[in-house]
This record gives structure tokens, sequence and C-alpha cells, in this order.
């Protein structure tokens, strides 16, 4: 989310907490009839109450949501985004993309490779976060300042067909490239690559190979070009943070529609 999103979603936040303050402090003067003689008429006028104020908040609920979805779609492009339009011209990499999952894969042929790379939105929510407190304790954002790229961890799988194993990358994505942090290689090739509970249980007792920055620098410079030439290159990184964007700003007018209508019903 944007940080001018946070911001108000921090003072809906504080105005909600102050509501329920009034509530609980409403609902005590209204509980003390209750030992009195006139038990009935103030549980009537108790429940009367109770419910009228829920429904009127309800209603309240239901505007904000509209009024935050209605801003959402106005700053989102209604039409598919030009960057996207340009990936998937250039028949390279398919974009597997669930709604309302958080983790996104482009996978790929490459010879007799398959070629698989996965990222989460849930790492751009938490760098937006933690941007925005450090504006909340001072820091002020200038409009001189460059665009902002948040980091997104990836992780690459490559498996051959009619082969066993399974080569795994994992890396971080930055300011239009790749920094990898190390390569593991699994016999089994779906302890590799599945995402199930048993597999990752698997791989925890795995050694999962050196820290990338450890080994010879010509092996270095060597996997680099093993990555870059299927694909693995500063052009995709340039498009991950921008389609996690994409992404998360889809999915939060997604929820702003499911919530909202949940409320309203």
């Amino acid at each position: 989310m944007s940080a001018i999103r946070a911001l108000r979603q921090a003072a809906g936040s504080s105005s909600r907490t102050l509501a329920a303050r009034a509530s609980t402090r409403s609902f005590a003067r209204a509980a003390l009839p209750a030992f009195r003689s006139t038990v009935a008429p103030a549980t009537r006028a108790f429940s009367v109450s109770a419910r009228r104020f829920g429904e009127a908040a309800d209603v309240i609920l239901a505007q904000k949501l509209a009024e935050e979805l209605q801003y959402e779609k106005e700053a989102a492009a209604s039409a598919e985004p030009d960057f996207l339009k340009g990936f998937k011209a250039q028949g390279v990499w398919q974009i597997e993309d669930v709604t309302g999952n958080d983790e996104v894969a482009l996978t790929r042929k490459f010879g007799n490779e398959n070629v698989r790379l996965m990222f989460s939105i849930a790492d751009i929510q938490a760098e937006q976060e933690a941007e925005f407190e450090e504006l909340e304790e001072g820091e002020e954002a200038s409009e001189d300042q460059p665009a902002h790229s948040y980091p997104i961890r990836c992780s690459f799988a490559i498996t051959k067909n009619g082969t066993p194993g399974a080569l795994t990358i994992d890396a971080m994505c930055q300011d239009g490239t790749f920094v990898t942090d190390n390569i593991s290689f699994y016999p089994d090739a779906k302890v590799g690559t599945e995402l199930t509970a048993e597999a990752d249980w698997k791989r925890r007792g795995l050694y999962i190979g050196p820290q990338f920055d450890t080994l010879d620098v010509s092996v270095q410079e060597e996997f680099e070009k093993f990555l870059t030439e299927r694909g693995i290159n500063d052009s995709l990184a340039l498009f991950i943070p921008e389609y996690a964007e994409f992404k998360e700003q889809r999915e939060y007018v997604g929820w702003l529609q499911s919530v909202k209508k949940f409320i309203e019903v």
C-alpha cells in the first residue's frame, strides 16, 4: 500500500479505536439500570439502542469503504499498463497470478529446462509500512528524491526434463538488478520445488550451499552469465517490482469490494 493510503488507514484506525472506547463507556452506563427493579424496560431500551448503534456503525463503515474504493479506482489505471503489455509481448515468461494470493510465479522453457520464478507482494507491503513509520518519526519525503525500488525476495527453480534434481536460487531483486544470496542443489526435484509442508521439512535438514559472495569471483561471474542466459537479467529485475505494485493495488481494491459487500449485507 502507498504511504498516503497507510496514513489514511492509521487515522481511520485511531478513529475506530476512539469510537470503540466511547461504545464501551456507553455500555457501562446503559447496564446500570439492570440492577434496579425495572429490569424489563431497561433491557428493552438497551437492546434497541445497541441494535440502532450497530446499524449506524455499519452504514458509516460502508460509506468509508466506498470512499476509499472510489479513490483507489480513480488512482489506478483502468486498462492494462504499458509495462505489462510490453512484458507479455516478448513472449518469454508466462505469468501465473491467482486473484487473492499474495504470491506470483513466472515460468518459461529454456531448451530442456523448466525455469520458475516466485515472489510475494508481502515484501512490498512490509517495506512500505517501514517507510511510513520512518516518515511518522519526522523524516520528510522529498519530491526530488528518486523513485524508491522496494527489495523483493525471489526464488528460482531450474529443473530438466528426464534428469533428476533441481537447482534453486535465492536472490533479492532491487534497483533493477538481482543480488544472489545462495544457490542450492537438491537431488530430488520434488524436495527442491514443491511447496508442501513435507517438502519444506525435508529441505530444513539439507545443506543449502555456500553463500554466493563467498564463492570464487570467477565462479560468481560464470553463474551470473548462466542466469542471464536464461532470462534472469536486469530487464526482469525491473519488471518484478512494477508488477508487485500493480498486483498489490488490484488485491487491495478487491479486498475493499469484498469487505464493503459483507458489511452491507
